[in-house]
């Protein structure tokens, strides 16, 4: 009966220390993401696809570009500010849809 106690506590443990494992597997994955996402390099507003400032314009005729990112997927990340002094970021494909980060 000892045996079968001290077995069922070792595989209690041996459990719990993998599912602590995991976490933390799943912890460093979320890092990689958030890096890869913020992988993006400044770049002139003028270099800007056509496609990307029509749909700035004519989404948010208001806004002004401040700022311009690009990363290796050819997303943009476009900073801009409203004329009441709003700024917000948006992101874009290089076609012009907007995308969610």
């Amino acid at each position: 009966m000892k045996k079968l106690i001290l077995a069922s506590a070792f595989a209690f443990v041996g459990l719990t220390a993998v599912a602590q494992s995991g976490e933390e597997v799943a912890m460093s994955e979320t890092i990689v993401v958030s890096a890869t996402q913020d992988s993006f390099s400044e770049i002139e507003t003028s270099e800007l696809p056509e496609a990307v400032s029509s749909a700035v314009a004519t989404n948010y005729p208001s806004a002004t570009i401040d700022k311009a990112y690009v990363n290796d997927q050819k997303q943009y990340k476009i900073e801009v500010s409203l004329e009441g002094g709003t700024t917000g970021t948006l992101y874009a494909d290089e076609n012009g849809n907007w995308i969610e980060m």
